[in-house]
């Protein structure tokens, strides 16, 4: 199973909040540290947001910083909220896709359990278990 580069950052950024939980963190901050432009930043934070994982505050003092405690935050909920309408393969996209072995395929029944106990896996951490211990210096 391949992530996108969406919910990679969504995790890294997550991750980071989780490491300084009384801090905020400014978009322009993040977007340095990862290497990431702030556009592409804020379009995650808006979901993460949107969702109730993450709270922000606009003007001085102001940021993004977890709207929970991270031993709160499954994992599994957070990759599912990020990969939302990503299909693991095209014949699994709402519309199935344009497969021509549809109905004598038996791979995506497989895929389907592989992809059951990737999320079974993913729910039995939180964002706590994997928080930076020690956060970069910004």
């Amino acid at each position: 199973m391949r992530l996108t580069s969406f919910t990679d950052y969504g995790l890294r950024m997550l991750m980071r909040m989780a490491s300084a939980p009384d801090r905020a963190f400014s978009t322009a901050d993040l977007a340095s540290e990862f290497g990431l432009s702030r556009n592409h930043l804020a379009k995650i934070m808006q979901r993460l947001s949107q969702a109730g994982l993450v709270e922000t505050r606009r003007g001085g003092g102001g940021g993004a910083a977890l709207a929970r405690p991270a031993s709160e935050i499954r994992l599994g909920s957070v990759v599912r909220l990020l990969e939302e309408g990503q299909p693991l393969v095209e014949c699994m996209s709402a519309d199935g896709g344009a497969c021509t072995l549809d109905g004598h395929c038996r791979l995506k029944a497989r895929l389907r359990s592989a992809e059951r106990a990737f999320f079974v896996d993913m729910d039995q951490s939180t964002l706590a278990d994997i928080a930076l211990d020690s956060a970069p210096v910004t």
